[in-house]
C-alpha cells in the first residue's frame, strides 16, 4: 500500500520515506521475545528524516493513518510494526500482496470484549492446567511441555474457526512433539484416559502403545462458531519434519477429491524453530509446493519458537536481519511474527494469516516466538547450558498470570474474576476441548463389498500376495462391488487400450522416435504373437485400471518420458500447432477416475513424502512413485524405515503406494545399478509390504493392475527393469499370453523335462536371461548337463512364495541342489532374506547354495570390462560349479 493511499493528500517525501522504512524493517525492532534475549535494532526516527515532532504530515495539514502530526504518526507505527506482532514482508515481491498486508496491519484492530477475553484467559489458563495436571499425576513422564507457548491453543482455534468462515470443512495437519498432547487433550479432544495410560508405569493398556504418544495423530471433528471441521493430525515419528511433506500429499488427495476451484481442504503445518531452518525437507518441500501437481493452495505454517534446538540456542538476530523462517523467503511468503505472551495479538495474527492465504492461495507463516520453560523435555536439566537463561525463566509468570493482571489492570476484568481464571490454571477441565474424535472408517473406503465378492477379493489376495487394505481399527472394503474382476487384461481390454495408445489427435506430429512407436503398436493390435515392450505393457494396465474407475497418480524425475525413454506417458507436437501435447492415456478415464502424470523436480524426500501421505488420503488410487535409479531412493530413507514400512502397524493408516526402482547391474557404476534389494527386504514384517522383481513385461503389467484393483492394498515395492532387461525380446510377452494371463510369484520353466532335471537354480530378474544364455552355450558342448538344470525365477520375494515355488520343486524328483543366483553382493541381495525359507522347502539331502558377486562395499563396477568378466564368472558358478 503506497502512502498517497492512507492520506487526504500526498503525504510529504520524508514522511513517506517515514513510513516506508517501518513497513520495510519495523520487524527488526519490534517487542517479539518475551525474555529480551535477542537483540533489536533501534528504530528509526522522524530526525533521520529530517523530521520534527510537530511538523505536519502532508501539504495541506491533511491526516495520514488517522493522524496530523508527525509525533503521532511515529507512535502510530511503531505500535503497528514494533510492537508485539509485526510483519516481515521483505521477501514478497509482489506489490499487490505487500499493499494488503501492510493494509490490514495499519487497520484498526478489534478489541476483545471482557467475556471474549475471559473466554481467551480460560483457554490459556486450561492449557497450563493440562501440564501441570499431568506432572502431577506422572512426574516421570516426558510430556515435551508446551509451557511457555501456550498461546498456540487458541491460536490454532481462532485459525480454524476463521477457515472455517472461508468455507473450508477439511484441516489436514502436522507438528513435532512439542505440545502435541497438550492439544489432543484440550483442542482436538482425544480421551483424556487414553493419553495419561501412555504416562503411566503400569499402563492398563500397553498393547495399545504402538507409537509414543508425542508422535501420535488421528482423525477428529472440530466445533468452531463458523461450522465443524473434520481436523487430521498426522502421526509424526522423531523426524521433525519429515511430516511437512505428508501432510501436504493428503491435502493435495483430498482437494482433488474436491473437484476444481473449490477451497474445503487445507494444510497447517507446525514447526519447530531449529529444525524449520536446519532440515533440508523443509526447503525441499517449499519448492516442491510451487509446481504443477503439487499445489495445495497455500500452507499455513506456524512455528513454535523457543529460540532453542535441544540445548543448542537459536536466537534471532534481528541486526543481521536473519531469522528461523528466512526459507520462505525462497517462495516469497510473509512471516508474521507475534510474541507468544500477548494473546489477543496471536489471534488476530491468526485471523491475518487465513486471510492471506485464502486471498491468494500462497503460503504463509506465523512465527510463535516463546520460551521453553522446562528444556527439552521434563527430565532435562537447560541450567546445565543456558544458566542464564533459566535463571530468568525462574521469575517468569505464566502466560495466565500476565494475560490477567492486564485485563485486570485494562477494567475488562475484576480482580476476582482475574484471580479465578489463574486459579483454574492449576484444574484441568477434560470437558473443555471443542474437538471430539472420529473413529469409523475413511468416507472412501466405507462402501463395502457383498460376501460372494468379498470372498472372491479374498481369494485373490492369498493368490497375489497382494492382501485386502485394513486401517488397524477398521476393515475398509472395496470401492465397487465388482472391481477386482471387471477389470482384468483380458483380449478386450488390450484392443480398447491399444485403440487409445494409437489414435493421436488431428493435426499432432510425433517425434520420429515416437511414430516408429505408434507403427509398433499398431502391429500390436494386428498381429497378437508380437512381444509386447515393457512401456506398452504398463499403458495397457493402466488403461485398464482407469477405465475401471480408478485413479491414477505417477510421480518422480522425467516420469513422462521415462528415465530410458521407455515410458512416453506424455507426448509433445513437433508441429507448431493444437494441442502442444497428447496424453495417450487421459481418455481411458470412466467412471470420474482421475489421471496425474507429474515430473518432479530433482528430489527424492520430500517427493517420496508426499506421494506417501497422497497413498494414505486417496485409498482408491494407485498412486505411483518412480525413481530415475533404483539407487537414489536412499535419498528418502526416512520415509521407508518410518512411514511406508509401519505406518500402518503403528498409526493405523494403511498406504497402496507403489514405488518403481529401476535395479540392475549393468556395469553403470555404484550409484546406477542397486535398488537396494537386501535394505528392502530387511524392512519386511508382518506382511507389511511386497517387494517384487519382475522378469517379462506381462508380469509387470498383471502386478500393476493387481495392485490398482485390489481393495485392500499394501506398499509395493518394484524392482522394476532398466535399458537391458527392457530391450531383450525375450522379456516382451507376446499380445495372447499377456490377454487373459496374470500374476505369478514363481515361474517355473515349462520346457524343463522333470526327469532329467537335478540342478534347479532360482533368481529374479534380469539374470534370468543371462542365466539362459550360459545354459545354452554349455549345451553346445555338455548338452546332458545342460539338460539337468532349470530355471526357476522367483518373481515376489516378500511375502515369500513358499507355498507355489513348494509345488514347482515337487516337478523334479531328481533334484540334487537348488542354488540361489543373484547379481548383487551376497549382503546387498535377497539370499539373507530368502534362505531360511528356501532351507524350509527343502527335503532332506538336497543341497542348498547361493552363487553372489564377491563382497564389495561399493556393490557394482563401473566398468563395463569388468562387469562382463563378473557377470559371466557368476553364470558360470551357477550351472557348473
Amino acid at each position: 500500500m503506497s502512502p498517497s493511499r492512507v492520506a487526504s493528500a500526498a503525504p510529504r517525501p520524508a514522511v513517506a520515506a517515514l513510513i516506508e522504512a517501518f513497513r520495510r524493517d519495523g520487524h527488526r525492532h519490534a517487542l517479539l521475545d518475551p525474555l529480551a534475549t535477542s537483540s533489536r535494532t533501534r528504530p528509526p526516527k522522524p530526525a533521520d528524516f529530517g523530521l520534527a515532532p510537530g511538523d505536519s504530515l502532508t501539504g495541506d495539514g491533511g491526516a495520514v493513518m488517522g493522524t496530523t502530526h508527525v509525533e503521532a504518526l511515529f507512535a502510530r507505527l511503531r505500535a503497528i510494526y514494533c510492537d508485539t506482532l509485526t510483519l516481515d514482508a521483505s521477501a514478497v515481491r509482489c506489490a499487490e500482496r505487500r499493499d494488503w498486508l501492510q493494509g490490514r496491519m495499519e487497520a484498526d484492530r478489534p478489541v476483545l470484549t471482557g467475556p471474549e477475553a475471559a473466554a481467551l484467559l480460560g483457554r490459556l489458563a486450561n492449557a497450563q492446567a493440562w501440564e501441570r495436571h499431568v506432572a502431577r499425576l506422572h512426574p516421570q513422564a516426558r510430556r515435551f511441555s508446551l509451557e511457555g507457548c501456550e498461546a498456540l491453543l487458541p491460536l490454532l482455534e481462532q485459525m480454524l474457526a476463521t477457515a472455517a468462515s472461508h468455507g473450508v470443512d477439511r484441516v489436514f495437519m502436522g507438528m513435532p512433539h512439542r505440545g502435541r498432547v497438550n492439544l489432543l487433550a484440550t483442542l482436538l479432544g482425544h480421551p483424556v484416559a487414553e493419553l495419561l495410560d501412555h504416562f503411566a508405569t503400569e499402563p492398563v493398556h500397553p498393547e495399545r502403545q504402538r507409537e509414543l504418544v508425542h508422535q501420535l495423530g488421528g482423525d477428529y471433528r472440530l466445533r468452531t462458531p463458523r461450522g465443524e471441521l473434520r481436523v487430521s493430525l498426522a502421526s509424526n515419528p522423531a523426524h521433525l519434519e519429515s511430516v511437512y511433506p505428508v501432510v501436504l500429499g493428503r491435502t493435495r488427495a483430498a482437494r482433488s477429491a474436491d473437484g476444481p476451484g473449490r477451497d474445503r481442504s487445507i494444510a497447517v503445518v507446525l514447526h519447530g524453530d531449529a529444525a524449520f531452518a536446519g532440515q533440508g525437507v523443509v526447503m525441499e518441500t517449499l519448492a516442491l509446493g510451487l509446481r504443477p501437481g503439487y499445489e495445495v493452495g497455500g500452507v499455513l505454517h506456524i512455528v513454535i519458537n523457543n529460540q532453542l534446538g535441544f540445548t543448542e540456542p537459536n536466537r534471532m538476530d534481528p541486526m543481521a536481519g536473519r531469522f528461523c523462517t528466512d526459507p520462505v523467503r525462497m517462495i516469497d511468503a510473509p512471516v508474521l511474527r507475534v510474541g507468544a505472551d500477548d494473546p489477543e495479538a496471536v489471534l488476530h495474527a491468526a485471523r491475518l494469516a487465513v486471510d492471506y492465504r485464502a486471498r491468494f492461495a500462497a503460503d504463509v507463516v506465523l512465527d510463535l516466538v516463546g520460551y521453553r520453560r522446562h528444556g527439552n523435555s521434563e527430565h532435562d536439566v537447560p541450567a546445565l547450558t543456558s544458566p542464564a537463561l533459566y535463571r530468568r525463566l525462574a521469575r517468569r509468570a505464566s502466560v495466565t498470570v500476565l494475560y490477567a493482571d492486564r485485563l485486570v489492570a485494562e477494567g475488562r476484568l475484576s480482580v476476582a474474576e482475574g484471580r479465578a481464571k489463574v486459579a483454574a490454571g492449576d484444574r484441568f477441565d477434560p470437558d473443555a476441548a471443542p474437538g471430539t474424535p472420529v473413529r469409523e472408517a475413511p468416507p472412501a473406503i466405507a462402501r463395502h463389498l457383498d460376501h460372494d465378492a468379498a470372498d472372491a477379493i479374498a481369494s485373490e489376495g492369498a493368490r497375489t500376495g497382494i492382501a485386502p487394505l485394513m486401517d488397524g481399527r477398521t476393515i475398509a472394503a472395496a470401492t465397487t462391488t465388482t472391481r477386482g474382476h471387471a477389470a482384468a487384461l483380458t483380449a478386450t481390454a488390450v484392443r480398447f487400450a491399444l485403440t487409445l495408445l494409437t489414435t493421436p489427435p488431428p493435426r499432432f506430429e510425433p517425434h520420429p522416435m515416437l511414430a516408429a512407436l505408434l507403427l509398433r503398436r499398431r502391429a500390436l493390435a494386428a498381429d497378437d504373437r508380437l512381444g509386447v515392450d515393457w512401456g506398452t505393457a504398463e499403458a495397457l494396465a493402466c488403461a485398464t485400471a482407469l477405465r475401471a474407475g480408478v485413479s491414477l497418480r505417477l510421480s518422480g524425475l522425467d516420469v513422462q518420458r521415462g528415465t530410458f525413454m521407455h515410458r512416453q506417458a506424455v507426448w509433445h507436437n513437433q508441429a507448431d500447432t493444437a494441442p502442444s501435447s497428447w496424453t495417450p492415456l487421459a481418455p481411458a478415464a470412466r467412471h470420474g477416475a482421475r489421471l496425474e502424470i507429474h515430473n518432479t523436480m530433482v528430489s527424492e524426500e520430500a517427493v517420496l513424502g508426499f506421494e506417501y501421505g497422497h497413498s494414505v488420503q486417496a485409498r482408491d488410487t494407485l498412486t505411483l512413485w518412480e525413481a530415475q535409479f533404483g539407487d537414489f531412493v536412499n535419498g528418502a530413507q526416512i520415509f521407508l524405515d518410518h512411514y511406508i514400512s509401519c505406518g500402518e502397524e503403528k498409526w493405523g493408516l494403511p498406504s497402496g503406494l507403489t514405488l518403481l526402482l529401476p535395479h540392475g547391474h549393468e556395469g553403470a557404476g555404484p550409484e546406477q545399478s542397486n535398488g537396494f534389494l537386501g535394505r528392502m527386504l530387511q524392512l519386511c514384517g508382518a506382511d507389511n509390504l511386497r517387494v517384487v522383481c519382475p522378469s517379462t513385461s506381462a508380469q509387470y503389467a498383471h502386478l500393476l493392475l493387481d495392485q490398482a484393483m485390489t481393495p485392500r492394498r499394501k506398499p509395493l515395492i518394484v524392482f522394476s527393469p532398466k535399458t537391458r532387461l527392457m530391450s531383450d525380446p525375450r522379456s516382451q510377452t507376446p499380445v495372447r499370453a499377456l490377454a487373459g494371463g496374470r500374476f505369478e510369484p514363481v515361474l517355473d520353466e515349462a520346457a524343463a523335462d522333470p526327469a532329467t532335471v537335478r540342478r534347479v537354480v532360482l533368481c529374479s530378474g534380469k539374470l534370468h536371461y543371462e542365466l539362459r544364455d550360459g545354459r545354452d552355450a554349455l549345451s553346445t558342448y555338455a548338452p546332458e548337463r545342460a539338460a539337468e538344470i532349470a530355471l526357476v525365477r522367483v518373481e515376489r520375494l516378500h511375502p515369500f512364495p513358499g507355498d507355489e515355488l513348494a509345488a514347482v520343486l515337487r516337478r523334479y524328483p531328481r533334484l540334487e541342489t537348488v542354488v540361489w543366483a543373484q547379481e548383487e553382493t551376497r549382503r546387498h541381495g535377497a539370499w539373507h532374506f530368502v534362505r531360511d525359507d528356501l532351507q524350509a522347502l527343502l527335503p532332506d539331502g538336497i543341497a542348498l547354495r547361493d552363487v553372489a558377486r564377491p563382497s564389495s562395499a561399493a556393490g557394482a563396477t563401473a566398468s563395463a570390462v569388468l562387469h562382463r568378466e563378473q557377470q559371466a564368472e557368476l553364470v558360470r558358478r551357477a550351472l557348473d560349479d
